[in-house]
């Protein structure tokens, strides 16, 4: 069992997968240390089914009831209520002081590590390195990592051997560990991403096809082979040391999505400040910049980590807006976990999720109908 995360005020004193779309009644967070896969539909005393009323009244009275929120985009926006993550035998933490998360991407994270374990239970711990700071907003190494639903995990190295941030290639990464890792997060959780080198993806599919994973699956998952308008892995420059995993959160995005306003209402949060990218135009200064969309040079300069004023063209940079309204004004729509059709003999000795145990008989059924196949599901025997 690995010890996994303790809540903020406790550690200060201490195709279906690209077309089909779940309602946001969605999943619960599994439960510590289990492998349970979630349901669609959330229990009746889920905060996801409060009507505004009581939602509201909840913000006001006591906004920390409703659990971790993840407000914004991963690259504007902020945390509450987050829980931390804290270092234990499947992993270590590299910067705790920004392991920072969700409840969900926390149990994410102790779900699919300890999925590597149950397969190979001599495993070394994984290096985690940034999550997010306690309230969120921008961290300094990164764009992203606003929200609580970024993690960037290290590689399994051969020989057992752990690093952190070592350049990963053939000779070195223990391919075995690392693709029953990418599975894991495939399958047992709600992944939105998955950035990694070009190189190094083209070395876990051949491993997985060498294990006896579906050829036609393996091609929607990763973006160098060039079949598939979304895959889930994707080549992203400087990512040839880690994992960089953006989890979705169908609880915090959603209910942080309906208490922003109430939150902002009953003055539990300052209107935070919201971001917009701009691509840089030959000519563009920071001062066109701050008078053209109403902010200030300085604004921009700590938004973006900037320095001094020059700007290049070419580049994007984030205009900040205090208080913009950054959630979305409809509920957010997650898509089915891509499932494959089948499970090769080495992984054959754990259990991993189906159609029918993670969304019920009549998504099952949906899944297997032949407008579908090819985008997650495939027909049994087929």
């Amino acid at each position: 069992m690995f010890p996994l995360w303790m809540t903020h005020g406790a550690a200060r004193s201490a195709a279906a997968a690209a077309l089909v779309f779940l309602s946001i009644r969605s999943a619960p967070v599994p439960a510590q240390g289990t492998f349970a896969p979630p349901e669609i539909t959330s229990a009746p005393s889920s905060p996801l089914d409060l009507p505004d009323a009581e939602l509201a009244r909840r913000v006001e009275i006591d906004p920390s009831s409703l659990g971790s929120l993840s407000i914004g985009a991963p690259s504007s926006g902020i945390l509450l209520h987050p829980v931390a993550l804290t270092s234990g035998p499947g992993w270590e933490l590299v910067y705790p002081e920004a392991a920072w998360t969700t409840a969900e991407t926390a149990a994410f994270v102790e779900t699919a590590v300890a999925k590597v374990h149950e397969i190979f239970p001599d495993t070394s711990p994984l290096y985690i390195g940034d999550v997010s700071l306690p309230g969120g907003g921008r961290l300094k190494r990164h764009e992203t990592h606003h929200v609580g639903r970024d993690v960037d995990f290290g590689f399994y190295y051969r020989g057992g051997k752990g690093y952190w941030f070592a350049p990963g290639t053939a000779a070195n990464l223990d391919l075995a560990r690392n693709w029953a890792f990418v599975r894991a997060l495939l399958l047992w959780t709600d992944v939105e991403t998955i950035l990694l080198d070009a190189r190094l993806q083209r070395l876990l599919y051949d491993h997985a096809l060498k294990l006896g994973e579906d050829r036609d699956w393996l091609d929607r998952i990763f973006e160098f082979r060039g079949r598939s308008r979304n895959p889930l892995v994707r080549h992203y420059v400087g990512h040839r040391t880690h994992f960089h995993v953006r989890f979705y959160n169908r609880q915090a995005q959603e209910l942080g999505r309906r208490a922003y306003p109430f939150l902002v209402q009953f003055q539990k949060i300052k209107p935070p400040v919201f971001t917009v990218p701009h691509l840089v135009r030959a000519g563009e200064t920071l001062g066109h910049l701050a008078g053209r969309y109403g902010t200030s040079v300085r604004a921009i300069q700590q938004a973006n980590g900037l320095a001094s004023t020059l700007i290049r063209a070419g580049r994007t940079i984030r205009i900040p807006f205090k208080g913009a309204a950054a959630p979305p004004a409809k509920p957010f729509a997650f898509p089915l976990r891509p499932l494959p059709p089948r499970t090769p003999s080495a992984f054959a000795s754990v259990d991993w999720p189906t159609p029918l145990g993670l969304y019920g008989e009549e998504l099952a059924k949906l899944a297997r109908s032949p407008s579908l196949l090819g985008l997650g599901f495939r027909r049994a025997g087929a």
